[in-house]
């Protein structure tokens, strides 16, 4: 669950500076550091971004009293539907974000620290 927090904390401040793909390198290194299993370490990251896109298209969405999400909306999906754009916006995000977890997790593998770590609780 802190793994969750991190990412959207970590990426919602990457992303007021930064570009939006930002987001991968903090999800990478938050499950390079902290994931236990290679599930979970795409979930941390899916969760935690979904959890910030979501927030900021719902803010977006409420701000422009719907118009704007409206008409994206209509221009993508040919239905004016705001529900179904912010479910995408959310998964879209969260792909990213589960996937760059994901390889976060197994470089940590290919690199030995995961190794290095049980070694040291065992003495």
């Amino acid at each position: 669950m802190i793994q969750i927090i991190l990412i959207a904390i970590f990426s919602l401040l990457a992303q007021l500076i930064l570009p939006w793909w930002s987001l991968a390198v903090v999800a990478f290194g938050v499950c390079f550091w902290r994931s236990p299993g290679a599930g979970r370490a795409f979930f941390y990251g899916f969760a935690g971004i979904m959890l910030v896109w979501v927030a900021y298209a719902l803010l977006i969405h409420v701000r422009t009293d719907g118009v704007f999400t409206g008409r994206m909306s209509s221009l993508l999906f040919k239905t004016n539907n705001e529900a179904i754009l912010i479910l995408v916006t959310g998964i879209l995000g969260g792909l990213v974000g589960g996937l760059s977890g994901l390889s976060g997790f197994f470089v940590r593998q290919i690199t030995g620290t995961q190794m290095a770590n049980r070694t040291l609780r065992r003495s």
